[in-house]
């Protein structure tokens, strides 16, 4: 049995990665170690507890707590770092909670596996790899072409400044202490489960709802797309084929113009563009995130799900799913965080 610690795992990306590993590998046991900060939900897993009973184990915690990740370290074989406070607008406001998550917490878990792989080492054990979960936003914004994992980092926002930290850590340790690390930077991930604070899940809502879709400035920021079960089959398929030391660009392949992808949405969903709201620009706004992903596809990974299908899958997921994402949404409206 191999012996998997994941943490964030209530979150968006790690609870769909949660599903997909437990039904892929009837060889691993998860342990996920979740803070349930405000986007950290259980119910992201609750039909997986019982399907697969045995095989997972929550534990709440703080990844910024070495003595109880140093703890769950001992009987693990492989680590899956998610664990990150993601939101930009939300960094915005409040940038020392993604610090101390995002920086803090990504060197104890670094450092806590360092010092377990020192006594595996010794007792001659195999060592623990880890798999860092990080973003296309640690490169910046580009204009023309593509980003390549050699790239400069140019941050934006106190998030994506805090993930840059935290991606450098990560090699820091592979290069100075050879602890096998493996970078992965996803761009913009959609689909089930997602935060109904970011813009997928917000627009789909609101317009169930019969609200409004605000749209930051003009609309023409652009971002790549990639559906979260293409992302965490990346991700299972790095930590086999993935090289030790190095980073991955993982995209869809599939870069919008916001304006654009709410009118796919709108359209979808049988809406006119009378729902848009033009709302002021968000401070320091990404222009374009664009991401060159053959290094990966040269290992032989590429994103299954067609992006239509996708759109199609993940609004009917959210129509059938009022009873999920409602209490959430009333939390952000009460919170100011949403209109």
């Amino acid at each position: 049995m191999t012996n998997v610690l994941v943490t964030g795992g209530c979150g968006f990306i790690g609870s769909n990665f949660i599903r997909l590993a437990l039904k892929k590998h009837g060889d691993w046991s998860i342990t996920n170690l979740d803070k349930l900060t405000y986007a950290g939900n259980p119910e992201n897993l609750r039909d997986v507890e019982k399907q697969f009973r045995g095989r997972l184990k929550f534990v709440k915690g703080d990844v910024c707590d070495g003595k109880k990740v140093g703890a769950l370290l001992k009987y693990s074989d492989l680590v899956f770092h998610f664990a990150a406070e993601s939101h930009v607008d939300v960094s915005i406001k409040n940038p020392f909670v993604f610090t101390k998550s995002n920086v803090l917490g990504t060197h104890t878990m670094l450092e806590s596996t360092r010092i377990e792989n020192q006594k595996r080492k010794k007792a001659g054990k195999n060592e623990i790899k880890f798999m860092h979960i990080s973003t296309d936003e640690v490169y910046g914004s580009i204009r023309k072409g593509s980003f390549t994992e050699e790239s400069s980092f140019r941050p934006n926002s106190p998030y994506s400044a805090s993930k840059a930290a935290a991606d450098l850590l990560a090699r820091s340790y592979h290069a100075t202490y050879r602890l096998p690390v493996i970078i992965a930077r996803s761009s913009n991930n959609f689909g089930s489960y997602q935060y109904p604070e970011k813009v997928m899940p917000l627009f789909i809502t609101n317009l169930i709802e019969g609200r409004k879709v605000p749209v930051y400035g003009r609309g023409l920021n652009v971002r790549d797309w990639i559906y979260v079960k293409d992302n965490c089959e990346a991700l299972d398929f790095l930590s086999e084929k993935g090289a030790s030391g190095e980073a991955y660009n993982i995209g869809g392949g599939n870069e919008k113009p916001n304006l654009e992808l709410t009118r796919i949405l709108l359209r979808e969903m049988g809406k006119d563009e009378s729902s848009i709201e033009f709302v002021p620009d968000r401070l320091g706004h990404d222009f374009r995130y664009s991401l060159d992903c053959s290094k990966i596809r040269a290992l032989g990974w590429k994103p299954r799900f067609d992006f239509k299908s996708a759109i199609r899958e993940t609004v009917e997921w959210y129509k059938g799913n009022e009873v999920w994402w409602k209490p959430l949404k009333e939390r952000l409206r009460k919170k100011g965080q949403i209109k």
